[in-house]
């Protein structure tokens, strides 16, 4: 029986220390920029709940509501903005965006410095040219390595397997598992050798937006399963991994809700506070 990784247990933890480092600077408050683009019931719930959540650890959130016909020139104008303003520390743009917009070109026109996500291609880049990623890097990239940290998973010599649709959300994360000597492979979907690669896997980290898609036969006897896809059906949020089928074959998994999504709000949290202090030379 597998056993289950509170990932708001652990955002918990990872908040407070962030509450405890904002109290003890003794000056302004970070800020973060928070645009939410259409009306998307799930984005405008994620956006709340980093707005409440923000709050709590001594963050200022900044909320631009845009709506459905905004065009992207607009949007364009209001990033160039928030990049020459010296209040604002850090840029989120929540995705996904509707259909028409150019998500790329989006991510792209945020100054690197504060972009909190870190997927500008300059933030990618800078994490390909090093080991060194204590700092700055995707939040769900620090989500796994914390994961793996609190369940004393040594990372080195381990056979990782990362199921992604997207290549250089893939490529970059293997490269930050590479750095720290894991043996990582790399699968999507439609792979016909999804299944042999999944099930050699020590750690299997999942992120295809196939609910349920992942079923015991594809997981390595007590591997640990980190769930970062998420879809929404019409009455429930689901994650990759069918979790009743897998969890008594794994030895450790995130849920689907409650796993990594909370976690993942929190490192942002943590890359907003650390892009502060590079702003203000702290």
């Amino acid at each position: 029986m597998a056993r289950i990784i509170d990932g708001k247990q652990l955002a918990e933890k990872i908040k407070d220390n962030i509450a405890k480092e904002i109290a003890n600077l003794k000056s302004e408050q970070p800020n973060l920029a928070i645009i939410l683009i259409g009306d998307r019931e799930d984005s405008k719930l994620y956006v709340k709940l980093k707005e409440e959540e923000a709050k709590k650890v001594g963050i200022d959130t900044h909320l631009y509501r845009c709506p459905e016909n905004i065009t992207e020139r607009e949007v364009m104008e209001m990033i160039d903005c928030l990049n020459s303003d010296e209040l604002i520390d850090a840029i989120l743009v929540q995705l996904p965006l509707p259909k028409e917009f150019d998500t790329d070109a989006i991510i792209l026109a945020i100054k690197p410095e504060k972009d909190v996500d870190g997927f500008h291609p300059d933030n990618l880049e800078s994490l390909f040219k090093t080991c060194d990623h204590c700092k700055i890097m995707p939040p769900v990239f620090k989500v796994v390595l914390k994961i793996l940290e609190n369940i004393n998973c040594e990372i080195k010599n381990k056979k990782v397997c990362i199921a992604a649709n997207s290549e250089i959300f893939s490529k970059s994360l293997s490269h930050v598992l590479g750095c720290r000597q894991a043996e990582v492979s790399i699968t999507h979907a439609d792979d016909a050798n999804f299944q042999s690669k999944t099930s050699q896997a020590d750690i299997l980290i999942t992120a295809i937006g196939k609910p349920k898609f992942i079923k015991k036969e594809m997981v390595k006897k007590n591997a640990v399963i980190i769930d970062i896809g998420i879809t929404k059906t019409k009455d429930k949020v689901c994650g990759d991994v069918n979790f009743e089928d897998v969890k008594e074959k794994a030895g450790y998994i995130t849920p689907v809700p409650g796993g990594v999504g909370p976690m993942t709000i929190a490192m942002a949290f943590e890359n907003t506070l650390e892009l502060f202090k590079q702003n203000k030379k702290i």
